[in-house]
């Protein structure tokens, strides 16, 4: 199965991030940096609602926290498969040992700019979407919100303990997450590039589960628990909401790290067919 290539960009500061989301806490200490070519493994800022650790008053609380992308299950062994996990199908998260729990109990927003996607031929494409073929990667496109507001990723998080480490290690604890994805909108882009992809299934198959501002407090609250009525927040959001224009190939070299990543071309690098 097709899924995401795993790349996007992360240039709000957590003060703007704050505001946006109402964020009620955040530690100085786990401020990240504006990063233009987050990939797995890298760290992350998220959005959850969770009671503060060692406080009195059991009230969730809106906290922005540092992640790892990439989700390790409670239950793993060893922490090395988190690094293929950092997708969860939106059609399929219910029900997946390794995404489940989390699922029903610790929900975030990874917030982003917006995501990078690499377009191919039209064969190609179709080969990957029957699983026969892992498609090259050609040129990139950036994908982001019309309006250029934020991009609220739907993910989750999860707990693991590595257990060949004291309590008091700084590594005890592991916090891990991953994007959840849908399958691509076939309408047109609110804005499409003059030379190249008018929809977003016409770049990818798969997209991040974006979830508008009118779902942000539902899709966090630890008190819905249940499957079904979680699963109407995984719907898709309203199209035409979306635009996407070619960038440079650079971004397909993750140590490649700046604002120029996010620069729209006048035409696309490498040559795809529509």
């Amino acid at each position: 199965m097709a899924r995401m290539c795993g790349r996007y960009a992360a240039s709000r500061g957590p003060e703007d991030l704050a505001g946006i989301f109402e964020v009620e806490k955040w530690e100085p200490e786990e401020t990240l940096a504006p990063d233009y070519n987050v990939a797995p493994t890298k760290q992350v800022h998220a959005v959850l609602d969770r009671p503060l650790k060692d406080a009195d008053d059991p009230r969730p609380v809106r906290q922005l926290r540092t992640l790892t992308w990439g989700l390790v299950p409670s239950w793993a062994k060893t922490p090395e498969g988190g690094a293929r996990m950092i997708n969860a199908r939106a059609e399929t998260v219910h029900e997946k040992p390794a995404f489940r729990r989390a699922f029903t109990a610790r929900r975030c927003i990874i917030p982003a700019d917006g995501y990078y996607e690499w377009v191919t031929g039209r064969q190609e494409r179709e080969l990957e979407v029957e699983g026969k073929r892992k498609r090259p990667r050609k040129q990139p496109y950036f994908v982001l919100p019309a309006d250029g507001s934020v991009f609220a990723m739907a993910g989750i998080y999860e707990f693991w303990r590595d257990r060949t480490l004291p309590d008091d290690h700084p590594r005890a604890w592991w916090v891990t997450c991953s994007v959840i994805t849908t399958e691509a909108e076939t309408d047109p882009l609110a804005v499409a590039p003059a030379d190249g992809p008018h929809a977003l299934a016409e770049i990818h198959p798969r997209m991040p589960l974006m979830l508008t501002p009118d779902r942000w407090d539902a899709w966090l609250d630890p008190s819905r628990t249940d499957p079904d009525d979680l699963r109407e927040l995984l719907a898709p959001p309203p199209p035409g909401l979306m635009r996407a224009y070619p960038v440079s190939t650079a971004v397909s070299n993750v140590r490649n790290n700046g604002p120029e990543l996010l620069k729209e071309l006048e035409g696309p690098e490498e040559g795809t067919l529509f």
